[in-house]
């Protein structure tokens, strides 16, 4: 599913608190954005029509809900990221991405203990 940067703003507000209603999904995203409740609740209806967020509740207000876990969505982005620019290795990004961000020992910890689960 394809999500575009400024829907996935709106998809980090769902993604920290569900559901919500939609007047509360747009204050959280107008503080973090400067961005018309309008905006915020066309993305939303973005969001609804691609699957990515169910809207419940026979009548207004509605709450809203991710689809789409922030798991889900990450491992997407990071797969075409990987695809299109690192010919389908990962190995080249961690590399560009540890020597360039400087990763922290528990950082680096948490990397090597995931490959050794890998590994088992």
């Amino acid at each position: 599913m394809k999500i575009s940067e400024s829907e996935s703003r709106v998809m980090e507000v769902l993604w920290d608190a569900q559901p919500q209603h939609s007047g509360d999904i747009v204050a959280a995203v107008t503080a973090r954005e400067d961005w018309s409740p309008k905006t915020v609740r066309t993305l939303l209806a973005r969001l609804l029509d691609k699957g990515a967020v169910r809207r419940e509740g026979g009548s207004r207000p509605f709450l809203y809900s991710p689809c789409l876990s922030r798991e889900d969505w990450l491992r997407e982005q990071t797969g075409q990221l990987v695809d299109s620019h690192c010919q389908g290795r990962l190995a080249p990004l961690v590399s560009a991405f540890a020597r360039r961000e400087k990763l922290s020992e528990e950082d680096r910890r948490e990397i090597l203990a995931i490959l050794k689960e890998m590994e088992e």
